[in-house]
């Protein structure tokens, strides 16, 4: 018996329909996930622009706090307010956030080793003498750290002595580039241009803390971090910190004793006093009934720690007031976060005669 033409066409009726439903499905689920990351989308962009504002609001909040300071006091120290972290979280709680949060860390910049200063500037040429015995003493004792690791692999057993890190970062620095390198470990042009890729040192200041990892001798375990137990160098140094010299400029180097961490006080101590410095770090911060013990105004007030009373500091090397400050803001709203690392430099308006901060550089991490 012979189909019906209808018969044959319901069949391909109902192929043809059940394939555009399973389009009309494919289709729906494919708007349903394009609309569902739009929203993930615009969600995530919501929450980077709150994060945005946020560490703005922080570090405008950190810069108020050392307006505050300066206008009240003529040193910077470890007693003050920005040095306080109790202090810090009460002023970010004035100012909650829906669903998120901010993390605030200020620091002295001037408590930093200051590398351009190893050079005498503006000219440039020469070590700066005071300098170069702080720089020798500072490698001296992270270099001592070795013997409290493993020979095994140690990153301090390819280094001989400190000059392989002195003599390449003068020779980096200074502006008299004529191929005549400093000490039998400098490094001049020629060094750098055999090197693959090649390239030019600066011979001259140095502008970024991350420059010196391009140096001969500073490998990026010295430069970041030695060990899980000793900090890399560039926790201790800074390239901030420029003085007017007529119309040139210099570096001081001037370090503030009141906020230096405990290497850099150790590498200001003559050799051999170098134990002293714990009893110098934990004397600014002594305390009863709340109140702070000492006064931290003279730039000599090290020699009223117990022990240290012959102790004498090169005063070319020290200070008690610092306007270049380092702000680190974290900020969390949700599952998201951000953080940014400010230096700011406190400056007088020469009109209005009211402090404000100015920025140095910002980088967003």
């Amino acid at each position: 018996m012979t189909k019906q033409p209808y018969q044959n066409n319901k069949g391909v009726v109902l192929i043809i329909t059940l394939s555009i439903i399973a389009l009309l499905v494919t289709v729906t689920f494919e708007l349903n996930r394009q609309l569902q990351a739009s929203l993930v989308n615009t969600a995530i962009s919501r929450d980077r622009q709150i994060l945005f504002h946020m560490i703005s609001s922080g570090v405008e909040i950190a810069e108020a706090i050392l307006i505050k300071d300066k206008n009240n006091s003529e040193i910077d120290s470890a007693q003050e307010d920005w040095a306080n972290p109790d202090k810090i979280q009460a002023y970010l709680s004035q100012i909650p956030f829906d669903d998120g949060s901010i993390g605030l860390d200020i620091t002295d910049e001037m408590g930093r080793i200051q590398v351009n200063a190893l050079v005498k500037f503006p000219e440039g040429k020469e070590f700066n003498p005071p300098q170069r015995d702080l720089w020798l003493r500072f490698m001296v004792l992270l270099l001592a750290q070795k013997e409290n690791m493993d020979d095994k692999g140690s990153l301090f057993d390819e280094i001989v002595e400190p000059s392989a890190i002195i003599n390449p970062i003068k020779d980096w620095l200074d502006s008299d580039d004529n191929d005549a390198i400093t000490g039998l470990n400098g490094a001049e042009k020629e060094y750098y241009q055999d090197l693959d890729p090649p390239y030019t040192p600066r011979n001259g200041p140095i502008r970024s803390i991350d420059e010196l990892v391009r140096i001969k001798g500073i490998t990026p375990e010295l430069f970041y971090s030695a060990d899980a137990q000793v900090m890399g160098i560039s926790n201790y140094i800074t390239v901030y910190g420029v003085s007017a010299l007529k119309d040139k400029f210099t570096y001081t180097g001037k370090i503030n004793i009141n906020t230096a961490d405990m290497p850099v006080i150790a590498a200001l101590l003559p050799v051999g006093q170098e134990f002293l410095a714990p009893e110098i770090f934990n004397y600014r911060v002594e305390s009863a009934n709340g109140q702070f013990v000492y006064d931290l105004t003279s730039p000599t007030w090290y020699k009223d720690v117990p022990g240290c009373s012959d102790l004498d500091i090169d005063s070319e090397l020290i200070t008690t007031q610092s306007d270049i400050f380092r702000i680190e803001c974290t900020a969390k709203v949700r599952e998201i976060s951000n953080s940014a690392t400010v230096i700011v430099q406190r400056e007088k308006n020469k009109e209005s005669g009211k402090w404000y901060c100015k920025v140095l550089n910002w980088t967003d991490e």
